[in-house]
């Protein structure tokens, strides 16, 4: 066994430093003044070889194939200075301290607060089974957040973790261990300073964390990470807040892609459409159509497996004819009723395929460790299967023109990646590619969903450059964001689900993953009740993935309308989500900058309140809405925790107000869905009904608003369709609002896409009193006392008794405008 206990000596590098212990050397890199690189390596190759690093410092040999998506920086050059005991690395933003003996790192803020320390005296050790092993420092009330998809309470102290992507169908969301991606990434928080730091390892072999639940006598408190293989290859990602370490991880990784608007639509699913004997095609249209009737709104439909059914086996690519009778014509159809199909694609191919000899001709896949000239063999859907080697140039070259031909070329830019976990494949000794190198999929199994999305990406923007992408992924390595929407597999239809996937959405948020949901309505098992379906929509709304997909085991079949009494309930919740597409795409759109969630944590957002480090079930949607649904049957009340900080204004209760620090409870019924309006809030909805997302515009504006001191809003928007956002075709909208005697709303904005908003009303919470006036640019705006007459005027203020809110609505100017809401004093009676 080896053991890293003692400093040697060190040599400067271009680009970082290179630390000799007694048995590793230890690559030292900033790559940037935040993002720290320590790189243990046993056999001290340290080979620059990733397919996940999107901003690098160095030369990497897979560079070509990231082009135009991967940044080189020029590396931090930190101050450093050396004594007998240590060695200090200053960037002026964060100070790492390599201590000689015992031999540990520490990494400490510009505040001198400790971020991070290396157990000192056994930091990086590799066994006889050559299993890597980091040791950090931690206390017993640290909180700690992130590893991907993962189950159980949102805070992982005293957790045991496996990185091991898995097809966990009817998974416990309570304990089950582990699910569909392998994301080797945390966030750790002090509660004794309130700062963050995030830690990724740059390895994905199987791993797993320890996360406090062991102790020995010997040494402090200590949390670890192990893997079977590769390098200790850890970034440390400081930033204190844990939004910044969000932002820094998917910087290094990719930021999160921006989806066209139809992928934050309602996604209609189902298996039992395309397992029909013949006209899945009819069936599915029908179903297009009685949503529609319905009065239920649609942006696409996700097409399971069935049609690919060959002699009753799943053989991808292929189309059964009796289902579809003409792919091209039926995308067509379903193109122009604005529901784009979303077909489903696996990386298995059964060795009975059709084309099995043609695809094993082009040598795509991955190969036997026993025989390396022919193709490993796993367990598959219906038989034994190969797996196609997406390490492999020419592979992934294939892979992009069957996709191509059989699914792009017919009519769609969505793809459905799934089943590729490579969960059946179990001789970890099969041989990759590599590009060209030659790996193992021990050491590389979570690279191939990532890379399998990029690959549908890059053939839907090789058949038309304009093409906006969707694809959409069950698994995925870290980094995984940048390609894909992702959902949590196959979950099981209970209470349990409902309530515990929240967390795993939270979790993915704070993984670099904003783009992640649920099946709504649970997949496996039985129908949901009427209570938990109606309840499960209402939670689905608030999710950057909103599907309704089911395979129950009853012959049922989960649909938007399926329990009468209730249909209404469940419209109307969709109908919600629509209206709040600008805000929604506005985050969608602020997730692709920084990696914010979509679905906060509330920690994400209220990082100086400890009460809530522990909260797994309430969350912000988006930065200005708490939502704390019913997770629970037959509840008549909630308890809800309100944040410190702020003021909370009761959506569905008049905006009633209540100081944050509290836990408050509420009636609830079945119509209720409890949100709250954060102080400083500025929300944009849709008063016009948008039915699809894609296909529909906002004209009518509606922003509320709650002032506090001066918050900056963006409010963004585009085609959705088309990569011209990227030449600046866009229309971003930055609203200033400041709070005093008078409030002002300065909106400045920017790009050249077409502004479709005619009409903006501005709800203004205002509970100590009415404005004096209001004035839009240079020119007043009429008060109106009556309320009909208001609602009949083009512009115009009206204060809601009722509410304590002032009502402003003008025509959209179409330029750079200021709006004031003067609360000034007036004397009424000295006049």
């Amino acid at each position: 066994m080896e053991i890293c206990t003692r400093y040697v000596g060190m040599d400067s590098l271009e680009g970082g430093y290179l630390i000799h212990t007694n048995c590793a050397d230890i690559k030292v890199c900033f790559v940037t003044d935040e993002i720290v690189r320590l790189r243990a390596s046993f056999d001290k190759e340290l080979a620059e070889e990733s397919y996940i690093l999107m901003t690098t410092a160095w030369a990497d040999r897979l560079d070509s194939l990231f082009e135009g998506e991967r940044t080189r920086v020029a590396p931090c050059q930190p101050a450093v200075c050396e004594t007998e005991g240590e060695i200090t690395f200053d960037t002026g933003k964060v100070k790492l301290v390599l201590q000689k003996a015992p031999l540990n790192f520490r990494l400490y803020n510009a505040a001198g607060e400790l971020l991070y320390s290396d157990l000192p005296g056994n930091p990086y050790t590799l066994d006889s089974n050559r299993r890597i092993t980091h040791y950090t420092r931690m206390e017993e009330d640290d909180c700690f957040y992130g590893f991907g998809e993962k189950t159980g309470l949102l805070n992982k102290n005293k957790a045991f973790l496996r990185e091991r992507a898995t097809d966990a169908m009817g998974y416990d969301a309570t304990k089950m261990d582990t699910l569909y991606k392998h994301i080797p990434f945390y966030i750790r928080l002090s509660r004794a300073t309130h700062k963050a730091v995030g830690l990724f390892y740059h390895n994905f072999y199987e791993s797993s964390f320890n996360m406090g639940c062991e102790k020995s006598n010997y040494w402090p408190r200590y949390s670890y990470w192990q893997a079977d293989g590769g390098d200790i290859d850890l970034f440390l990602l400081a930033g204190d807040t844990i939004a910044r370490v969000v932002d820094n991880y998917t910087l290094l990784t990719g930021r999160p892609a921006l989806l066209p608007k139809r992928a934050l639509g309602y996604q209609g699913s189902s298996m039992y459409y395309p397992e029909l004997e013949k006209d899945s095609d009819d069936a599915v249209l029908g179903f297009i159509d009685t949503i529609k009737e319905e009065g239920f709104p649609i942006d696409g439909f996700h097409l399971s497996s069935g049609y690919t059914s060959y002699n009753n086996k799943r053989c991808v690519f292929t189309w059964n004819t009796e289902r579809f009778k003409d792919p091209r014509a039926y995308f067509a159809a379903m193109n122009e009723k604005g529901a784009q199909n979303v077909p489903n694609i696996k990386p298995g191919v059964l060795v009975c395929h059709p084309w099995f000899d043609q695809f094993n001709a082009q040598d795509v896949f991955v190969k036997d460790s026993k025989n390396p000239d022919t193709y490993a063999v796993g367990a598959w859907w219906g038989g034994d299967g190969a797996f196609w080697d997406f390490t492999k140039p020419e592979a992934r070259e294939n892979w992009k023109k069957y996709v191509t031909d059989s699914l792009v070329d017919v009519g769609t830019n969505s793809i459905w990646n799934d089943n590729c976990e490579y969960d059946s494949l179990l001789d970890k000794d099969a041989v990759c590619c590599f590009d060209g190198k030659g790996g193992t999929i021990g050491q590389l199994k979570p690279i191939m969903s990532t890379l399998m999305c990029k690959m549908s990406n890059d053939a839907v923007k090789a058949h038309d450059p304009n093409a906006r992408p969707y694809s959409v992924c069950r698994s995925g390595s870290a980094g995984i964001q940048r390609y894909a929407q992702t959902w949590a597999g196959d979950n099981y239809t209970s209470w349990t689900s409902l309530k515990y996937n929240i967390p795993i959405i939270t979790g993915m948020g704070l993984s670099g993953q904003p783009n992640e949901g649920c099946d709504i309505g649970g997949f496996a098992g039985p129908a949901p009740t009427e209570e938990l379906f109606v309840r499960w929509v209402q939670q689905g709304i608030f999710q950057a993935r909103f599907s309704i997909h089911s395979a129950s085991n009853d012959n049922t079949v989960t649909e938007p309308w399926m329990f009468r009494d209730s249909a209404d309930l469940i419209r109307d919740a969709i109908l919600l989500r629509y209206r709040f597409t600008p805000y929604l795409y506005s985050h969608e759109y602020a997730a692709s900058q920084t990696g914010a969630p979509i679905m906060r944590a509330l920690v994400y957002e209220f990082q100086d309140d400890p009460a809530v480090y522990d909260e797994s079930f309430e969350f912000m949607f988006g930065r200005d809405i708490l939502v704390a649904n019913v997770v629970e049957p037959g509840v008549t009340s909630q308890k809800v925790y309100l944040p410190a900080g702020c003021k909370w204004y009761d959506w569905n209760n008049k905006f009633a107000c209540y100081e944050g620090g509290q836990t408050i409870e509420i009636p609830v019924t079945m119509a209720s869905i409890p949100m709250f309006v954060r102080e400083g809030a500025c929300i944009a909805m849709a008063d016009n009904q948008l039915m699809c997302m894609e296909k529909d515009h906002t004209t009518d504006l509606h922003l509320i608003v709650a002032p506090k001191g001066v918050t900056t809003t963006v409010l963004y928007d585009d085609d959705g369709v088309t990569n011209d956002f990227t030449a600046g075709v866009y229309h971003k909208t930055t609203i200033t609002t400041t709070q005093g005697e008078r409030v002002t709303m300065d909106f400045a904005s920017e790009g050249s896409y077409t502004d479709t908003v005619e009409r903006i009303k501005v709800e203004m919470i205002a509970k100590e009193k009415s404005p004096f006036w209001v004035t839009l640019g240079d020119r007043k705006l009429e008060h109106f006392l009556n309320r009909r007459k208001f609602d009949a005027a083009a512009e115009g203020w009206y204060y809601s008794q009722s509410k304590k809110a002032v009502e402003v609505k003008y025509a959209n100017p179409k330029q750079d405008c200021r709006l004031t809401v003067s609360f000034e004093q007036f004397d009424l009676i000295g006049m």
